[in-house]
């Protein structure tokens, strides 16, 4: 498929974004056409600028810098990674581009970087303020060249929650999305330090997406994958998060 520019490719996210939920009922429309509003009008009180969430100085710095969701991931693939200092861990970049990548931390690390001082708010009513570094999102879609097709960036993890009774219990893979205007955003990095050293595990360790427009949960952690996809219809529960598809988070969470 022909490669386009990414930023130019963002630009059409907006008009993709309703088609995100198939669903009929009435419910679900209503609380789809609310959430549509919602990011509609969170973007255009930028004025057709770039709206950036506000950054702090190192004074501001929280003391400690709490876990949300999970703080780690009970797997032997993450512990014999962690034991390791993740010098093996990969981040694939696969779906609707035209150049799969699989990047090193060390891959991660030679990219250029952006350092940001912002406010963590989490649903579960706390915040906090930490300085974050590693490359634009947009970089490495860049790099690996975003298809014509692409309409939303989906996030997969290595942490999970396992759903049902204990005898019946499934494991869900936790993931994360969101649409090309949040991916391209400058401030949309993914992340491998926390106040100027190596991610804490119980922040994410190795890599973790910040989305600063958005509220924690859509911070994915444990990151392994990025992919470019058309639509989040059938992916997982279809709603484009975890936490979307078991409890009815909305997708869009602007702050």
């Amino acid at each position: 498929m022909k490669r386009r520019n990414f930023l130019v490719a963002a630009g059409a996210s907006l008009l993709a974004g309703c088609s995100k939920i198939g669903e009929t009922q009435w419910f679900d429309t209503l609380a789809d056409t609310a959430e549509s509003w919602h990011r509609g009008l969170h973007r255009a009180l930028g004025g057709g600028r770039i709206t950036m969430a506000p950054e702090y100085s190192r004074a501001d710095i929280s003391p400690f810098f709490r876990g949300n969701g999970n703080r780690t991931v009970d797997t032997p693939a993450y512990r014999a990674a962690e034991a390791e200092n993740f010098a093996n861990w990969r981040l694939s970049v696969s779906g609707l581009v035209d150049n799969p990548l699989d990047l090193s931390l060390s891959d991660i690390r030679a990219l250029p970087q952006r350092t940001q001082i912002t406010r963590h708010d989490c649903v579960e009513g706390w915040s906090a303020i930490g300085e974050w570094t590693g490359p634009q999102l947009s970089s490495i879609l860049d790099l690996a060249g975003l298809q014509s097709e692409a309409n939303f960036i989906v996030f997969r993890c290595a942490d999970y929650f396992m759903r049902g009774q204990s005898e019946d219990s499934t494991r869900v893979d936790y993931y994360e999305s969101c649409d090309l205007d949040d991916a391209a955003h400058p401030q949309t990095i993914i992340a491998h330090q926390l106040n100027g050293e190596p991610l804490p595990v119980l922040n994410g360790a190795p890599l973790r997406l910040r989305l600063e427009r958005q509220l924690g949960y859509k911070h994915a952690k444990y990151l392994t994958g990025v992919e470019a996809v058309a639509s989040l219809d059938d992916i997982n529960g279809g709603h484009g998060g975890y936490w979307e598809d078991v409890a009815g988070y909305q997708w869009y969470a602007g702050i």
